[in-house]
């Protein structure tokens, strides 16, 4: 897979007016833009130049979005962002779940889509350096947490995060005994850049529950058979308490 000194992102979307929206976009923000009308071109594109950022759309003929999703976890992990007319639930739980980094509906405001792109990448992760201290990690009832090298342990076994899923439960882990609205991890998934507590929409709110739901199956129950993260029934959730 080639490296490139630019900037570059592959927008995989079957439709020229839309395509042509997102590259505007994406050229604005300084990025070098390819668009494949497939999702076997867009594979193509992300395994010849690894791309910082890919978005990917859900209906497309042949090969849907989801499937070209699994396939692009393959190669990278780097930022991909879905856009779709289709915005069920079932559908964001799919994307999130294989790996999307965020899942935005059409039509989207230019702003606000913007602002996402701008969050998911502030979220990537740099290179981790090999010789950081045991001092870098969050503890918690067996859960350990380090935010430098973007590593999760359960009772020392390696946990996979997605990048958001990370963020959602690094803001948990400090402090630990907090609650933490849903507008208030909103907000940190968001990079703070557009969301308010006054201006969550019901898509932000689901798209916290499914990430909220894929931590918890990652991490599992505590040994004493709690969720380690718990529902605070009209405001957010914590951490559990120790057992």
């Amino acid at each position: 897979m080639a490296e490139t000194a630019e900037r570059v992102a592959v927008v995989i979307e079957d439709d020229a007016d839309i395509g042509e929206v997102l590259e505007v976009i994406l050229g604005e923000a300084g990025f070098v833009v390819k668009i494949a009308r497939t999702g076997a071109a867009g594979v193509q594109l992300v395994r010849d130049l690894n791309p910082t950022l890919t978005t990917l759309d859900v209906n497309m003929p042949g090969m849907d979005g989801f499937e070209t999703l699994k396939r692009i976890r393959l190669l990278t992990d780097r930022s991909i962002i879905m856009i779709s007319a289709r915005f069920d639930e079932i559908d964001v739980v799919r994307g999130l779940s294989a790996g999307a980094d965020d899942f935005v509906a059409k039509p989207f405001r230019t702003g606000e889509l913007r602002a996402r792109i701008d969050a998911v990448l502030r979220r990537a992760p740099a290179a981790a350096e090999p010789d950081l201290l045991e001092s870098g990690w969050l503890q918690h009832d067996g859960l350990r947490l380090n935010p430098e090298r973007r590593l999760v342990e359960v009772e020392r076994a390696s946990v996979l995060l997605t990048r958001s899923e990370f963020d959602l439960l690094a803001s948990l882990i400090q402090p630990s005994n907090w609650v933490h609205s849903k507008a208030e991890l909103i907000l940190e998934l968001r990079g703070g850049s557009y969301v308010t507590s006054g201006l969550v929409t019901d898509s932000d709110r689901r798209s916290l529950e499914v990430h909220v739901a894929n931590v918890r199956r990652k991490i599992g129950r505590t040994s004493s058979g709690a969720e380690r993260i718990e529902t605070v029934r009209g405001v957010g959730y914590r951490l559990a308490a120790a057992s």
